[in-house]
């Protein structure tokens, strides 16, 4: 006797002339489709869109950068000369670095009598301070004038990603402009570093920050008032870790299978329970009528 491989078949055929089509049959066909193409769309969009997630940990993520960190100054002094305008560095490691002119610009303001400061440079990851003032002039003015908008401060690469929104550039548009022209502003800066890493596992290294500040008058040995723009800093030792992912094909796949088996069963056991209500109750019209 030959061996019948259709033995095999788990999902037998019924006949058609067994089967019986009805129209609540066919409007719920209908909705069971309309509903499998809407979850399907759902699902395909999740499964293209990136999803960005992000984690907390402790730990130096930059370790390749020589316990350097860049930093991007921008900032307008409109009623200062540029001459005047100097940028000092100094932190816990002993680096005491006054009137830093690497990779700066100055570029004059109101027919010259203000100033616009640029400058990219670095500083170590302790504990310290940069600061614009005049304290690189060689003749100090009389009373330098200190109100200020700062443009840009931001450390490490720039992020320009649209599902990170963080305190990048936290200080880019502070307006100092109505604030006594004599007056030092303090700026304390807690920098957190932040970790972004795409789908190719490219990883940019950059640093949010917040900020406090304060406003005061401050006098020198000598009496005089030698205002300044101070940028005091600190290093969290927490990173914020930022990554793209993308949900696995096997997911999708397993998803889409989930939705057409789950709708079309639970379709069927509403067709079902449907079909035969309405069968009994034509068999209880039919035995009133003899």
């Amino acid at each position: 006797m030959p061996f019948d491989f259709r033995r095999f078949d788990i999902y037998r055929k019924v006949p058609k002339d067994l089967t019986q089509p009805t129209y609540t049959g066919a409007i719920i066909s209908i909705c069971c489709c309309l509903f499998i193409l809407f979850l399907f769309l759902s699902e395909l969009t999740g499964f293209i869109t990136t999803e960005v997630v992000n984690e907390l940990y402790v730990d130096d993520p930059d370790k390749d950068s020589g316990g350097k960190i860049d930093v991007s100054l921008n900032i307008s002094l409109p009623n200062l000369h540029c001459e005047l305008v100097g940028l000092d560095i100094q932190d816990e490691m002993g680096r005491h670095e006054v009137g830093h002119i690497d990779n700066s610009m100055k570029i004059p303001l109101n027919n010259g009598a203000g100033c616009r400061f640029e400058g990219q440079f670095s500083i170590n990851k302790v504990p310290g301070n940069f600061h614009v003032s005049t304290h690189s002039a060689t003749a100090q003015p009389q009373n330098p004038d200190m109100t200020h908008i700062i443009h840009k401060l931001s450390f490490g690469d720039t992020l320009q990603v649209q599902n990170v929104h963080g305190a990048f550039n936290a200080l880019g548009g502070a307006d100092r402009l109505t604030s006594n022209p004599l007056a030092s502003h303090d700026y304390i800066l807690k920098i957190v570093p932040t970790v972004y890493e795409d789908k190719s596992g490219k990883q940019r290294y950059s640093y949010q920050y917040t900020v406090a500040n304060k406003e005061y008058v401050a006098y020198s040995h000598t009496g005089r008032i030698i205002p300044a723009i101070w940028f005091r800093y600190d290093l969290s030792p927490i990173t914020v870790k930022y990554t793209e992912r993308r949900q696995p094909l096997y997911r999708f796949i397993t998803t889409i299978c989930a939705i057409i088996g789950g709708t079309f069963t639970v379709a069927g056991i509403l067709d079902s329970c449907i079909f035969t209500a309405s069968e009994a109750w034509k068999k209880i019209q039919l035995g009133k009528i003899h």
